[in-house]
């Protein structure tokens, strides 16, 4: 009986302490930059929208528009399934390396967000002097870890800032969030 009461003891310190680390995690997922509660409504019929961690909120972050520059597309699953054999599309996982060498959509590419910049002849841009030439650009689908990642969002800004067409650029803020929720098929990434 004593071990037994040792036992669910120790199980309710483990739930009580998961519980709060969950918790304390929680508190510190934002919806927007910096804004961790959402209001709708006001007076007595006000609800606070909050986002908590769990299986599936894997990622902190915020929440991205879905439009992270003017001019790109989002695009869903089954744009990125097209892309796969378009010829002139370029699937590119713009996640840091770590994170692409666990699991990545198949035929995609590792660029991640903090080297696009310096890596826009893969995407079929020409360096001139001192700008990029993207007369011969890509249709370039970019992804990361879903709607609360900022780093395909961040690289799309940095190519078109340096001179990357828009309008050649599909966003599936969706990422490997979405795709791994629904099933679809990963890969090891592959440099």
């Amino acid at each position: 009986m004593k071990r037994m009461l040792s036992v669910l003891s120790s199980a309710l310190l483990i739930a009580s302490w998961a519980t709060s680390s969950l918790a304390d995690e929680a508190a510190a997922i934002d919806i927007f930059a910096g804004e961790q509660i959402f209001t709708a409504g006001s007076g007595d019929d006000a609800i606070e929208i909050t986002r908590s961690k769990t299986s599936c909120a894997k990622i902190k972050g915020w929440l991205q528009p879905l439009i992270p520059v003017e001019g790109v597309h989002p695009v869903t699953e089954i744009e990125i399934l097209h892309a796969l054999n378009d010829d002139d599309a370029l699937l590119v996982d713009m996640r840091t390396p770590e994170w692409y060498l666990e699991a990545t959509i198949p035929t995609a590419i590792n660029i991640p967000y903090t080297d696009v910049s310096m890596r826009m002849d893969e995407l079929g841009c020409e360096r001139l002097d001192d700008a990029w030439q993207c007369k011969n650009a890509k249709k370039v689908y970019g992804f990361c870890n879903g709607p609360a990642c900022s780093q395909s969002p961040s690289a799309m800004k940095a190519m078109v800032r340096d001179g990357f067409p828009a309008e050649n650029i599909y966003y599936y803020r969706g990422g490997m969030m979405d795709w791994e929720i629904l099933g679809l098929t990963t890969v090891e990434g592959d440099f």
